[in-house]
């Protein structure tokens, strides 16, 4: 599978679990990081929790395991590294408050279709 792909999967797992404004930035261009941001929000800690696993699991199981992650389950910013893709799952306070989106403006928003 393609980077693009592994980040439908990714995407996917995370609308199963109600994630929030699940953005994606195609970083290819502007940086040698990753291929992929991707980027969403949960309302609770349970559903944050959720959204990790549901990621690691569909992740796992299309054949890309996670290189590391960060945060437990108190957290309310977990970072996922799988390489050529990196998703940041937030409470919606973190979010606005880190506001990744802004740091990476010079990267490229795409939508599922466009991958």
């Amino acid at each position: 599978m393609t980077s693009a792909e592994f980040c439908k999967t990714a995407v996917a797992a995370l609308e199963d679990r109600k994630a929030e404004d699940v953005t994606i930035i195609d970083i290819r261009e502007v940086s040698t990081v990753a291929d992929y941001f991707i980027i969403a929000n949960g309302t609770n800690q349970n559903q944050i929790q959720a959204m990790r696993d549901a990621c690691d699991e569909a992740l796992h199981k299309a054949g890309l395991p996670a290189r590391q992650v960060e945060g437990n389950a108190n957290s309310t910013w977990i970072l996922m590294d799988y390489n050529d893709i990196i998703i940041h799952i937030f409470s919606k306070e973190d979010r606005l408050f880190y506001d990744l989106e802004r740091i990476w403006r010079d990267g490229k928003r795409v939508t599922l279709e466009e991958l």
